[in-house]
């Protein structure tokens, strides 16, 4: 039986060039666009805890263009979340390759 490459090996992902082009808020409330969130409730408190993580795995989940990340992403906040979100290994690997401060964030 021949094995076909999962959906998640071959899906593309966004990713930026720096972290510091991630210049999106760190507080407030963010709407998410229809494109990236297709659930009633796309609106997401960045001062609440469980609505920052969710919406930074959304976003790095959903996301096609860098443009949605430069906008919707804040780069020190991704910093201090990526040890506890919770992402395919793709992505993972895909940032923490081109960023190797994600992994010590992980790690430490």
């Amino acid at each position: 039986m021949e094995q076909h490459p999962s959906y998640g090996s071959t899906r593309p992902y966004a990713v930026v060039d720096g972290l510091a082009e991630l210049a999106g808020p760190q507080h407030g409330v963010i709407e998410l666009p229809l494109r990236m969130d297709w659930s009633q409730q796309r609106s997401y408190d960045l001062d609440r805890d469980g609505d920052r993580r969710l919406l930074y795995e959304t976003v790095l989940n959903e996301a096609l263009r860098p443009d949605d990340l430069r906008e919707l992403l804040n780069g020190e906040l991704l910093l201090r979340l990526w040890s506890r979100l919770w992402l395919p290994r793709r992505i993972r690997e895909l940032w923490e390759t081109r960023f190797p401060q994600l992994f010590t964030a992980r790690v430490a």
